[in-house]
C-alpha cells in the first residue's frame, strides 16, 4: 500500500485554527469553528488547534485516546511552536496553553476550561524569569485549581477554602492583595490537594483532553441535553490555544463585550473589563469591573480597535456577538465570539435594526423572534434581577405576573377587586359562577385543573395571569389558608404569581412593565405582508374584541356565547332556565335573555365592522351554570319561592358521571331546541339591526360538538332554518350568513367528508379534540402530565403544543377530506393551540386557512404564521 493511500485513509482529527471556518460547527464545535473563522478573516486570535468532536466520539467508543489522535496533536503543536517561536515544556521560556471544551451547540455551565497548562516546577522558573515571581505563582495556582477541578473532579469549594486560609493569615480580603510569598503558599496547598500532577506538559495535555471528552457523558451534561432536547451523539471538541495574559501589568487587561446592548438592543458596545486581570477575574466578582466606556479613556487605541472588531464580527455573522478579549502589553486579542444572549425587548430591536441596516433580510428578522419572547413583551413579568422566595410551581396557564392579597371567596374577591384592591384569587378550581371574582382579581391560582381548565381559558381571554394545577398546595377554604411545604399562607397575605413560568412566590415581587415598541409593530407589519394564514381572535365581549383589533385580529374565530351568561344578573336568569320544569317555562325565561344576547351580538358586530365573527352556540352542559354552593341555592329558592330541597334535587339531577362526554354542545340544542332557537334569533336580529345602521356584517353560526352529520342536519333543519325564515319574514329583509361546525370529536374528523357537505366552514376545537383523542381529562392532567414530561413519555404537554403525530393526523385528515368534499370550505383552528407557534406552523402546513387565539396571543400567531410561510418557501427552494 502506498503512502498516498495511507494519507487518504487516515481520518483527520485535529485542525489548526487556520484550517477551519464557521460552517464546521458539527466537527470543530461552536467555539472552534468561530476561532477558525476569526483567524481566516484576519482578526488577532491567539493561535492554536482544535481536537474534533469525531475524536471525542472515537475516545468514548474505545475508552482510550487512539495513538493517531495524539500523533496529530503533536504535529499541530509543532506548528504552534514555530508560529510563536516558543517550545511547549521549555524550562527557560515555556509555551503555555489553555484547554477549553466546545460543543456544536452552546451548553452554558457545561464548559470546561484549564488555563496555563504546561506549568510545572521547572517551567515555573522560566516564567518567573520572563515576568515576575508573583505573576508566575498566580498563574501556577490558577492552573492547579482548574486542572484539579476538571481532571481530578475536586470541588471548587475546596480550593476556595484553602485560598481563604491564606488570605485570612495575610490579613487581606482579595486575591489580588496577596504577594508572591503568599501565592507560593497557595500553590503549595493546592499541590497537596490535587496530588500527583504530571510533570510532563504532554501528559498534562493528554489528561486534560481525556477529561473534557469524558465529561460529555457525565450526569450533569446528560441531564442538560435531555432538558434541552439535544442529541447525545454530538460529542464535544477541545480547543488548545496559546495563552495570552491580561494580568502582566497596567498595559494589560481582560474583558467581555457585546456588539449591541443585550438589554435594550441599542447599537452601542456593551460590556465590562478589568485592567491587569485575566478573563476569569471579570466574571468572578473578585474585583468590580469597569464599564467598557471607560476603556475609551484608559486605552483609546484599544477601544478603537475593539469597536472595529465588533463591526467586522457583526458583518461576518449577521448577528449580535458576545466576545471575550484580552489585552497583553498593549495588544488586543480576541479569544472567543458567539451569538449573544439578549432580552426579548433587545431581540426585537436587534432583529428590526439589522434588517433596516441591510445586514439581514426582513424574513431573517422575523425568524429570529420566538413566541416566548413575544409573550414576555406583552405581559408584566417578574424582574429577573429580583431575589424572590418561590414556594411552589404549577402550570403556566396564562402568561403575565401579578401580586396581591390572597382571597379565597369569589364574591369577596369581586367586591374588593372592584374597589381597587389588588387581589389574587386562590381556589381549588373555578367554575362559571366564579367569573365575577376572576374578572376583578389581578390573577388566579388553582390547585387543580390543566392548561385548558376553566380558570386558564377565562384568564387567557382576559389577559390575566393564571397558575393552574399547583398540586402541592393544600387549600383549607373554611380556615382561609393554604399550605405548601413548610409555608402556611393566610387570607390577605401577599402573594405573587407568574403565569409565564408557573412559579408561585411569597410576598410582592418587583414587576417589569410590558413593552410594545415601534420596532415590534413594524416587525408585525412585515409578518402580515408575508403570511398567507389568517389570524383571528377568541373574543366574547366588545372589550375583548377591541383589544383583539389593537393586536391585529382579522376577525373573531370563536365567540363563546356561554361566557355572556356569566355576569351575576344574567346568571340569575340562567338559573331560572335550568330549574324550569318544561319547555314552556324555559321559553318564558329565554324570552328575557333574548334582548341581552341580541345586544351582545349587536355590539360585537359594530366593533368588528367588516370582519367575520364566528359565534358558537351554547356548548357547556347545563350543570356548569347551576348554583353549587348552598348559599347561592338558598337565594335562588327564595327568589323562585321554592324549597331549598327542590332546588338541590333539580341541581343534582343535572349532574353527570362524565360531563365532558355528556349532555352538552349540539346534544343540548337538539334535546332543548328552544335554547338554540333563542340564540340564533338573537344573532340574526342583531345582524339585521347592525346592517341597518350601516355596519358591514359577516356572521357565522357554529354548531359545537358535532360527531355525526345527522346532528348538524337536524340543527340546521329544525332550528336554524325555521328561525331564519321567521326573522327574515318578520323584519322584511334578509342577510347573508354561514353555518359551520367545530371539529372536536375524532369521529367528526374521520367523517369530515360527509359533514363538509352540510357545513360552510370547519373550526378545529383542539382542546376537546386533544382530550378525546388521548383520553385525557383536560381538568385533571395536572396530576400526571408533568410526570410524563419529566420521564420523557411525552415531549410536550399536548394541551399546550398540538400533538402532530396523533391529534395532528386527525386535523390533516379532516382538512383533506373536508376540502375535497367541499372545495369552498373555510377551515380554522380555535383551541388554545391557535396561539402556540409550533401548533400554528403545523396547522398552516395541514392546510388550515386561519388560526384563532386569545387577544394577547395574536402577535405571536401573526409572527408564527409568517415564519411558517418562510420555512415553507425555504423547504421548496
Amino acid at each position: 500500500m502506498s503512502n498516498a493511500t495511507l494519507t487518504v485513509n487516515m481520518a483527520k482529527y485535529v485542525y489548526s485554527f487556520d484550517e477551519g471556518n464557521k460552517e464546521m460547527k458539527e466537527l470543530l464545535g461552536g467555539k472552534g469553528a468561530n476561532l477558525a473563522q476569526m483567524t481566516s478573516i484576519g482578526l488577532e486570535v491567539p493561535p492554536g488547534f482544535t481536537v474534533t468532536t469525531e475524536a471525542c466520539l472515537k475516545y468514548l467508543e474505545k475508552g482510550e485516546l487512539p495513538g493517531e489522535i495524539e500523533e496529530q496533536m503533536r504535529e499541530k503543536m509543532k506548528v504552534l511552536e514555530k508560529k510563536l517561536d516558543k517550545k511547549f515544556g521549555d524550562p527557560d521560556d515555556p509555551l503555555l496553553i489553555s484547554v477549553r471544551s466546545g460543543a456544536a451547540v452552546s451548553m452554558p455551565g457545561m464548559m470546561d476550561t484549564i488555563l496555563n497548562l504546561g506549568l510545572n516546577d521547572e517551567t515555573l522558573q522560566g516564567l518567573k524569569k520572563q515576568t515576575d515571581e508573583r505573576f508566575a505563582y498566580d498563574s501556577y495556582r490558577r492552573f492547579l485549581n482548574m486542572f484539579g477541578e476538571v481532571v481530578r473532579e475536586i470541588p471548587h469549594a475546596k480550593f476556595e477554602s484553602l485560598m481563604n486560609e491564606v488570605k485570612e493569615k495575610e490579613g487581606v480580603n482579595k486575591d489580588v492583595d496577596l504577594d508572591a510569598k503568599a501565592m507560593k503558599e497557595v500553590c503549595r496547598k493546592y499541590k497537596e490537594l490535587v496530588g500527583d500532577v504530571p510533570h510532563d506538559p504532554w501528559k498534562q495535555l493528554l489528561e486534560a483532553v481525556r477529561a473534557v471528552f469524558g465529561s460529555w457523558n457525565n450526569k450533569r451534561a446528560k441531564k442538560y441535553r435531555e432538558i434541552n432536547n439535544l442529541p447525545h451523539d454530538m460529542g464535544t471538541a477541545v480547543n488548545v490555544q496559546a495563552m495570552v495574559f491580561g494580568n502582566m501589568g497596567e498595559d494589560c487587561g481582560s474583558g467581555v463585550a457585546f456588539t449591541r446592548n443585550p438589554a435594550t438592543g441599542e447599537k452601542d458596545i456593551y460590556g465590562e473589563f478589568l485592567i491587569n486581570a485575566q478573563g476569569e477575574d471579570v466574571v468572578a466578582g473578585i474585583r468590580t469591573p469597569l464599564h467598557i466606556d471607560d476603556l475609551k479613556e484608559k486605552m483609546p487605541e484599544i477601544y478603537s480597535q475593539l469597536n472595529y472588531v465588533c463591526k467586522i464580527l457583526e458583518k461576518e455573522y449577521n448577528e449580535m456577538q458576545d466576545l471575550e478579549f484580552t489585552i497583553e502589553k498593549g495588544k488586543l486579542y480576541i479569544l472567543q465570539t458567539r451569538d449573544g444572549k439578549r432580552t426579548p425587548m433587545a431581540a426585537v430591536k436587534i432583529a428590526h435594526d439589522m434588517a433596516k441596516e441591510d445586514l439581514i433580510t426582513k424574513e431573517n428578522a422575523i425568524m429570529r423572534i420566538t413566541g416566548e419572547q413575544i409573550e414576555k413583551l406583552l405581559h408584566k413579568g417578574i424582574d429577573p434581577e429580583a431575589d424572590v422566595e418561590k414556594i411552589t410551581k404549577g402550570l403556566n396557564a396564562s402568561p403575565g405576573a401579578a401580586s396581591g392579597k390572597v382571597v379565597f371567596d369569589t364574591d369577596e374577591a369581586a367586591e374588593r377587586g372592584e374597589k381597587g384592591e389588588s387581589i389574587i384569587l386562590v381556589r381549588p378550581e373555578t367554575t362559571p359562577e366564579d367569573i365575577h371574582g376572576l374578572a376583578a382579581a389581578k390573577g388566579v391560582l388553582t390547585s387543580r385543573g390543566g392548561m385548558t381548565s376553566h380558570a386558564a381559558v377565562v384568564a387567557r381571554g382576559m389577559g390575566q395571569p393564571c397558575v393552574a394545577g399547583a398540586e402541592e398546595i393544600s387549600i383549607y377554604m373554611e380556615k382561609g389558608c393554604f399550605k405548601v411545604g413548610n409555608h402556611t399562607v393566610m387570607k390577605d397575605d401577599i402573594l405573587t404569581i407568574d403565569g409565564t413560568t408557573g412559579n408561585v412566590i411569597l410576598g410582592e415581587a418587583p414587576l417589569t412593565e410590558p413593552e410594545f415598541s415601534l420596532e415590534f409593530q413594524e416587525l408585525l407589519m412585515w409578518s402580515d405582508e408575508i403570511r398567507d394564514m389568517g389570524v383571528r381572535a377568541n373574543a366574547d365581549t366588545p372589550k375583548d374584541a377591541k383589544k383583539a383589533l389593537e393586536f391585529g385580529a382579522e376577525g373573531i374565530g370563536l365567540c363563546r356565547t356561554e361566557h355572556m351568561f356569566f355576569e351575576p344578573e344574567r346568571l340569575e336568569v340562567v338559573h331560572e332556565m335550568i330549574i324550569a320544569d318544561d319547555e314552556y317555562e324555559r321559553k318564558d325565561v329565554l324570552e328575557r335573555i333574548i334582548p341581552l344576547q341580541r345586544q351582545d351580538f349587536f355590539d360585537l358586530f359594530k366593533v368588528m365592522d367588516g370582519k367575520p365573527i364566528v359565534i358558537r352556540l351554547l356548548d357547556p352542559p347545563l350543570h356548569e351554570f347551576a348554583p353549587t354552593e348552598e348559599e347561592s341555592q338558598k337565594k335562588l329558592a327564595q327568589r323562585l319561592d321554592l324549597s331549598l330541597d327542590t332546588i338541590k334535587k333539580k341541581v343534582n339531577k343535572l349532574k353527570e358521571a362524565n360531563p365532558m362526554l355528556g349532555h352538552r354542545g349540539c346534544r343540548l340544542g337538539i334535546v332543548y331546541p328552544e335554547i338554540y332557537r333563542m340564540q340564533v334569533k338573537a344573532i340574526l336580529e342583531a345582524a339585521i339591526d347592525a346592517a341597518e345602521e350601516g355596519v358591514d356584517i359577516k356572521p357565522r353560526i357554529m354548531v359545537p360538538l358535532i360527531g355525526h352529520v345527522k346532528e348538524l342536519q337536524t340543527v340546521k333543519k329544525k332550528i336554524i332554518e325555521p328561525v331564519k325564515d321567521e326573522v327574515f319574514s318578520r323584519r322584511g329583509t334578509e342577510i347573508s350568513f354561514k353555518v359551520g361546525t367545530m371539529i372536536e370529536i375524532p369521529r367528526a374528523a374521520i367523517t369530515a367528508d360527509e359533514i363538509a357537505k352540510e357545513a360552510e366552514f370547519f373550526s378545529f376545537g383542539t382542546n376537546d379534540l386533544t382530550q378525546m383523542t388521548f383520553g385525557f381529562s383536560r381538568d385533571d392532567v395536572g396530576s400526571f402530565v408533568p410526570s410524563y414530561l419529566e420521564m420523557g413519555i411525552l415531549k410536550d404537554d399536548p394541551f399546550h403544543t398540538l400533538d402532530s403525530k396523533g391529534v395532528g393526523k386527525l386535523v390533516e385528515m379532516a382538512t383533506q377530506k373536508g376540502k375535497t368534499s367541499n372545495p369552498g370550505l373555510s377551515i380554522g383552528i380555535c383551541g388554545e393551540h391557535g396561539g402556540e407557534p409550533n401548533s400554528v406552523k403545523f396547522s398552516y402546513r395541514a392546510g388550515v386557512d386561519y388560526t384563532s387565539c386569545s387577544p394577547f396571543r395574536i402577535p405571536i400567531a401573526r409572527i408564527a404564521a409568517a415564519q411558517a410561510k418562510i420555512e415553507d418557501n425555504q423547504d421548496s427552494s
